[in-house]
C-alpha cells in the first residue's frame, strides 16, 4: 500500500519532578538538604530513512507518546531521563501544523534529524533553594509538560526526473526499461496506481532517478482521474518527459493539454526543462519528422519494447540535469 499522507499526534515526555529530601547519616544529624533534580522528559524526533518510500508504517500508530522522565532521589541522584520516540518517515517529507496548515519542516535529506515535540524540562531538587538564610529548604519544583501537537505528514517523492503523460502513453514500460524497477505495466489505463521510482544509470558511477506518476487526463488538475494526489508527486523532480504516444491524431494538442495541467496545479512546474518523448515507435512504419515543438521544446522519439532512442533520450535527460 502507497501511503503518502497521514495526520498523527505527538507528544513528548514530561519532566520528572524534583524532590525534597535531607542527609540523614549517624552523627550527622542536620546533613541539609540532598534533593535529587527530575530526568528531562523524552522528545519526539522525526528521522528521514531512505529505506522508506511511504508512510506505511507511520500509519500503523497514529499516537506518539515520549517517556516522561523519572523523579528526582535523595543523595543529590539525578532522575532518569525519558526515552526519546523516533519516527523515521522517507526523505520528501513535509510535515505540517495539522491545525494552521503551516510548514514546519521539509525533510529533504537522508537521515535528517528533526525534533518535533521537546521533551519537558526536569524539576529541580531542594537541593537548589539551600541559602545563608534557609539551611532547610523545603521547596522543590515540578517537572515540565513535554510539547504535544497534531502534524500532517505529506510525502512528495524525490526525483530528477518526472514522467508525464496521458494513460497508457508507455511511461511504466519506458521506466522498465532503463532502469531496475519493476512497475506494473498493462496495455489499459490507469495501470500505474502508484508513483515508481527507477535508478537510471547514465555511465560509470553517474546515475539519475525517474519518476513515473498515474497518467493525467485533462481536468487533472481539479481532481479528475487520479489528479491532484498524483501532480504533486512531480514537484520535486528538476526534468520532466512529457510521453505522448506517437500515433496521436494530434501531438501539439495532447502536449498542450498537458501542460496546462501541470500549469493550473502549479505554473512554476512549466519553468522546469523539459522534452517531449514520442514513444511506441515499434507500432508504426511511419519515422516521425517532428523534431521540435512550437514552443522550442526537444522532441525525442523512443520505442522501450524494440529500444529505440533509449540511450539518446537518457543522455539527454543528464545534459538538462541542473549541474
Amino acid at each position: 500500500m502507497f501511503l503518502d499522507f497521514i495526520k498523527i499526534s505527538v507528544k513528548a515526555g514530561r519532566g520528572g519532578n524534583g524532590i525534597i529530601s535531607f542527609r540523614r547519616e549517624k552523627y550527622v544529624p542536620k546533613g541539609g538538604p540532598d534533593g535529587g533534580d527530575g530526568g528531562r522528559g523524552g522528545d519526539v524526533v522525526l528521522l528521514t530513512d531512505a529505506n522508506l518510500h511511504t508512510l506505511q508504517d507511520v500509519g500503523h500508530n497514529r499516537h506518539y507518546f515520549a517517556q516522561s522522565g523519572e523523579n528526582g532521589l535523595g543523595n543529590n541522584q539525578h532522575g532518569k531521563n525519558g526515552a526519546d520516540v523516533v519516527i523515521r518517515v522517507p526523505p520528501g517529507t513535509i510535515v505540517r501544523n495539522a491545525d494552521s496548515d503551516e510548514i514546519i519542516v521539509d525533510l529533504v535529506e537522508n537521515k535528517q534529524r528533526f525534533v518535533i515535540a521537546k521533551g519537558g524540562r526536569g524539576g529541580r531538587g531542594n537541593t537548589h533553594f539551600k541559602s545563608p538564610t534557609n539551611r532547610t529548604p523545603r521547596r522543590s519544583e515540578p517537572g515540565e509538560a513535554g510539547e504535544g501537537l497534531e502534524i500532517a505528514l505529506e510525502l512528495k517523492v524525490l526525483a530528477d526526473v518526472g514522467l508525464v503523460g496521458f494513460p497508457n502513453a508507455g511511461k511504466s514500460t519506458l521506466l522498465a526499461s532503463v532502469s531496475a524497477a519493476r512497475p506494473k505495466i498493462a496495455n489499459y489505463p490507469f495501470t500505474t496506481l502508484t508513483p515508481n521510482l527507477g535508478i537510471v544509470k547514465v555511465k560509470d558511477f553517474t546515475s539519475l532517478v525517474m519518476a513515473d506518476i498515474p497518467g493525467l487526463i485533462e481536468g487533472a488538475h481539479e481532481g479528475k482521474g487520479l489528479g491532484i494526489q498524483f501532480l504533486k508527486h512531480i514537484e520535486r523532480t528538476k526534468v520532466l518527459a512529457f510521453l505522448i504516444d506517437v500515433q496521436s491524431e494530434n501531438i501539439e494538442k495532447d502536449y498542450g493539454v498537458l501542460k496546462k495541467e501541470l500549469k493550473n496545479f502549479n505554473p512554476e512546474l512549466l519553468k522546469r526543462k523539459r522534452v517531449v518523448v514520442l514513444t511506441k515507435l515499434d507500432t508504426t512504419a511511419k519515422i516521425p519528422k517532428k523534431q521540435i515543438m512550437r514552443d522550442g521544446t526537444k522532441v525525442i522519439a523512443i520505442s522501450s519494447v524494440a529500444q529505440q532512442g533509449l540511450e539518446k533520450l537518457v543522455q539527454t535527460l543528464w545534459k538538462m540535469m541542473p549541474k
